[in-house]
């Protein structure tokens, strides 16, 4: 007596149309990433002829926006407390790094307001160099 056995059946899944989702999924985090700003320091720089780039890896930033508000390295301090922190951050560099102060003042500020936080640096021997915008 010949016994007929059931055919094996095995277990698929489809997966033809996960391509298609993993597309939409790259694209949507694609387009969503580049309209995501950092929180940033908003400055309108002045203009230069001359301007060059500045390597901003190693500097100090002090950042002056137009309603007289001032971030060093993107933290915002007094304008009395301008000279001890910028002290501060000159003591924790190495010793064989000369610092640089990056200095970020908003076009519609005072000229005299400018010279003050110059004064500052000079007080503290730091070299400051004054960001502007090139000129299109």
């Amino acid at each position: 007596m010949k016994i007929e056995r059931r055919k094996s059946r095995s277990a698929e899944v489809y997966t033809a149309s996960l391509n298609d989702i993993m597309f939409f999924l790259l694209l949507f985090f694609l387009i969503i990433s580049t309209m995501v700003t950092p929180a940033t320091i908003r400055v309108m720089l002045p203009k230069s002829a001359t301007s060059e780039e500045a390597m901003v890896k190693k500097n100090i930033n002090l950042s002056i926006t137009a309603d007289y508000r001032f971030f060093i390295n993107n933290v915002e301090v007094a304008f009395d407390e301008v000279e001890p922190s910028l002290m501060q951050v000159v003591a924790e560099k190495a010793e064989n790094e000369d610092p640089v102060v990056l200095l970020q003042a908003d076009k519609s500020l005072n000229i005299q307001d400018l010279v003050n936080v110059i004064d500052i640096g000079n007080r503290l021997k730091i070299k400051m160099v004054l960001f502007t915008q090139k000129e299109k």
